[in-house]
């Protein structure tokens, strides 16, 4: 018993540090349907963190997006919850999936809380491995940016796709895929 309080305080630290720390990122959870045409863009500047246009965001931009998606993950694991990360959420999702559709999908995740966690936790101190390189494609006149990786932890990898759009001037997930594996 008291081993879970010590990791979910720890695991709370953590969130709540990566969020102090600066993550001033779009927040917001969209899986909306769209379809696709290959468009991509980069940018020379590793600190431009314009997310006009189709331009890719800059270094810093897109390391807080991937830190506070990786952790507001966790912390809906962490409290086998997923509503705050629904209610984030666009109008998009939110038509097409309800909470108990989203929680139902990552119920093994839940299952598996006490293996997953130590893993997570480790992760939010870490930098995650990009591969391929991030890129941009447009979708229904909607820059979609692709973000594929994985944190290198031990025992298991945690391995992620996730997609943001642009709206409003600002970066919101579109697509979510996490496996430990």
């Amino acid at each position: 018993m008291g081993r879970n309080t010590t990791i979910n305080g720890l695991l709370a630290l953590a969130i709540v540090a990566a969020v102090a720390l600066g993550c001033t990122c779009g927040k917001g959870l969209d899986f909306g349907n769209t379809s696709s045409s290959g468009n991509s863009s980069t940018t020379d500047d590793p600190n431009n963190s314009s997310t006009s246009g189709s331009q890719m965001p800059g270094e810093a931009l897109l390391k807080a997006l991937i830190r506070e998606t990786t952790a507001d993950f966790a912390y809906s694991i962490s409290e086998e919850d997923f509503s705050k990360m629904y209610e984030k959420s666009s109008t998009d999702f939110q038509n097409t999936y309800t909470k108990d559709q989203m929680q139902d999908f990552f119920k093994d995740f839940l299952s598996k809380k006490r293996q997953l966690l130590p893993i997570f936790l480790k992760a939010n101190s870490m930098e995650p491995e990009l591969s391929p390189a991030p890129s941009i494609r447009t979708e229904l006149g909607l820059n979609v940016l692709t973000v594929n990786g994985k944190y290198p932890t031990k025992p298991l990898p945690i391995t992620f796709n996730y997609e943001y759009v642009n709206r409003g001037g600002s970066w919101k997930l579109l697509v979510l895929k996490v496996y430990v594996r």
